[in-house]
């Protein structure tokens, strides 16, 4: 069955299609280099050392991400849903060990879960690696309505205000920046696709955010 089959199955059918499916396993390798232009991208400054010189580098966790971006994307690929219109929901990392500065490292992918929200599913895809495990959870509009489980809801906020308070800034530039690190969904620089989703220009990876906050977090507390 191909692509445009897929896409033309019920919702139902669709979902119980791509529940529990294997989307493979790679090797992926990298360099020094590699981790220096992601930490630039989600902005460390030239003065974090540890971050951006090849001299006692240590790669920021959420870089991990970047080496299986490969697995969401097979599976837009293989037509679960449309990359013009999905979006990135959430994302969990759970950090086995950390990454070394360059080398290589195998990871597995499959769909763990698919989720119906009404008018959209969300489809949960799990890496896993000896390093890392990482869960995307890709909001696809127009994949809903097949009578699932609508999944996990939003976290309760905490209570009382918080103990800490940060602000984190983004460059104008940092979303072609941070490109480079992978991905490359049309969102991101095409101010038309953009505008096909309801946004006045190209949005930011919401990955790139998350690693912009956890690098202030690691700032805050001495972690680099």
């Amino acid at each position: 069955m191909d692509t445009e089959e897929f896409r033309k199955l019920p919702a139902r059918e669709s979902a119980d299609h791509w529940r529990g499916r294997r989307l493979g396993t790679r090797t992926v390798a990298y360099e020094e280099k590699d981790a220096i232009l992601y930490a630039l991208a989600v902005g460390a400054r030239p003065t974090d050392l540890d971050l951006v010189f090849e001299r006692g580098l240590r790669v920021l966790p959420t870089f991990a991400l970047t080496l299986a971006q490969w697995a969401p994307d097979v599976l837009a690929a293989e037509g679960a849903f449309d990359t013009a219109t999905a979006l990135h929901g959430s994302q969990r990392l759970a950090v086995k060990r950390p990454l070394p500065p360059a080398g290589e490292l195998t990871c597995s992918a499959s769909v763990t879960d698919v989720w119906d929200k009404g008018g959209a599913a969300v489809f949960d895809v799990t890496v896993d690696s000896e390093y890392f495990t990482a869960v995307w959870s890709i909001f696809a509009p127009g994949r809903g309505g097949f009578g699932g489980e609508r999944g996990p809801g939003r976290p309760a906020a905490p209570q009382g205000g918080p103990t800490h308070r940060e602000q984190v800034e983004t460059r104008p530039e940092q979303a072609a920046l941070y490109r480079l690190t992978g991905d490359r969904h049309l969102i991101h620089i095409d101010p038309e696709a953009a505008a096909a989703i309801g946004q006045p220009r190209p949005i930011l990876h919401g990955l790139c955010t998350l690693a912009a906050a956890v690098l202030r977090l690691a700032d805050t507390l001495g972690a680099h």
